[in-house]
């Protein structure tokens, strides 16, 4: 089967990341969701990540113009997932809703057609057992920002055949990504990592080793990780790696307990880019300027 058509269901954060990636591929892209407000602000986001790319120079112009014009928007589902041969969910992790959103999936996608899912750390067949096309469905875990990041890992459940992996290695290399296959576990590899990198910074700084500040200079200069654990979980938001590593600390023990730093700040609201205040204050959600 070849993919023509990618749809892509939620246009939040990342999946209006990889809404982008899909139509940079040359895919007819649909983008849905139930809010009509958040559509716009999407398809505002993808038309400057473009005219940035341009730029910047690692765009061109007519790749940019033909890829805004193999973009469209829906307003629900099924008539998002109508013609496509590919369909990425990409709503907040809460197993109910990505259980419903793949029981309307096998009900209302065409023949044939490829079911994943951008979790980063569920496991995969907790929630599509539900289908009849398990072979079918895959993992694709992108990154934020989409457009920057070239990494996908492709997840594998023990149902999905050679013939879906393939077909979504060859999706992944048309987006300009790399991919690494890995087989189903909670948190694959990279969030399992990085949720105890993080989880070890929030132990440093309840202890009073260091300050945010210079656990993040250490790393960056130290470890060559391009962002520090604090700029990250900021960028990630701290509900959403609280979530993460309550989720791991349920499926694979006591090393993932959320530290009670971490959850105090949760508690309080602060959440990080998104809320004006994580782990460090933002002037804006605009201004990348952190005050302590």
């Amino acid at each position: 089967m070849e993919v023509e058509t990618i749809a892509v269901i939620g246009a939040g954060t990342m999946g209006r990341g990889i809404a982008y990636a899909a139509a940079f591929g040359g895919y007819n892209t649909v983008l849905e969701d139930v809010s009509g407000h958040v559509l716009e602000q999407a398809v505002r986001w993808i038309q400057k990540a473009f005219d940035e790319g341009v730029t910047r120079g690692k765009v061109e112009s007519g790749v940019r113009d033909r890829a805004l014009s193999l973009l469209k928007t829906a307003g629900n589902v099924e008539t998002a997932i109508r013609d496509a041969e590919l369909i990425i969910e990409a709503v907040p992790e809460e197993l109910e809703m990505k259980l419903e959103l793949f029981t309307i999936f096998d009900k209302f996608a065409k023949a044939g057609a490829i079911f994943a899912s951008n979790t980063s750390s569920l496991s995969i067949t907790d929630f599509t057992d539900v289908t009849v096309s398990r072979d079918r469905c895959v993992g694709m875990h992108f990154f934020n920002p989409v457009p920057k990041m070239k990494l996908i890992e492709l997840v594998r459940t023990p149902h999905t055949s050679d013939a879906t992996v393939a077909i979504c290695e060859e999706v992944a290399h048309r987006m300009g990504k790399e991919v690494v296959l890995v087989n189903e576990a909670p948190g694959f590899i990279t969030t399992r990592i990085n949720a105890l990198i993080g989880n070890e910074a929030f132990n440093m700084l309840e202890a009073g080793i260091a300050s945010p500040e210079d656990i993040d200079k250490a790393l960056k200069l130290g470890l060559n990780h391009p962002m520090g654990p604090f700029e990250l979980v900021d960028l990630v938001g701290l509900d959403v790696r609280l979530n993460i590593l309550e989720y791991l600390h349920s499926t694979l023990g006591e090393k993932y307990r959320p530290n009670a730093l971490l959850k105090k700040y949760v508690q309080e609201g602060r959440l990080g880019r998104k809320a004006g205040r994580g782990v460090y204050k933002y002037l804006s959600q605009k201004d990348s300027d952190k005050k302590a």
